[in-house]
């Protein structure tokens, strides 16, 4: 996990990291919101109205946006204080996702810094667009 503090990041400074789309992920997602969507449970459903299969949840996928903001840019002393996500793309399980984001603004008043981030698939494909503003607190 990154620990940088606000006067350690500069307009321009960029984070990323890679996740895969798995079954069990969609399954623990599933339990937990209770989303029984048949698009995201039942692949002939899905593949019956031309998608690949069943397709991944959206709202986990950007769940790693606060996965990007908590652990990598800024990380520990991050507060997420706004998201404004566009989905661009279906994510299907099995896709291997680049999450990455780009520190755009920083508000020395209050702390805060403006993320712009994306997330985009193993073929290069942008699956979604994020803009983030979080706090960074005081460290240690």
């Amino acid at each position: 996990m990154n620990a940088y503090r606000y006067s350690e990041l500069a307009i321009g400074h960029e984070e990323e990291f890679q996740v895969e789309m798995t079954g069990t992920r969609m399954d623990l997602f599933r339990k937990l919101s209770g989303d029984e969507n048949p698009m995201h449970v039942d692949d002939q459903f899905a593949t019956e109205r031309g998608f690949p299969g069943r397709l991944v949840y959206g709202m986990l996928t950007s769940s790693f946006y606060s996965t990007l903001v908590g652990v990598y840019l800024p990380g520990r002393y991050c507060l997420l204080h706004e998201i404004s996500i566009k989905f661009t793309k279906p994510v299907s399980v099995g896709d291997i996702l680049t999450v990455s984001g780009r520190v755009t603004g920083k508000f020395d008043t209050y702390k805060i810094l403006e993320i712009k981030a994306r997330i985009m698939n193993q073929h290069n494909q942008t699956v979604s667009r994020a803009a983030v503003k979080v706090g960074v607190l005081d460290g240690e």
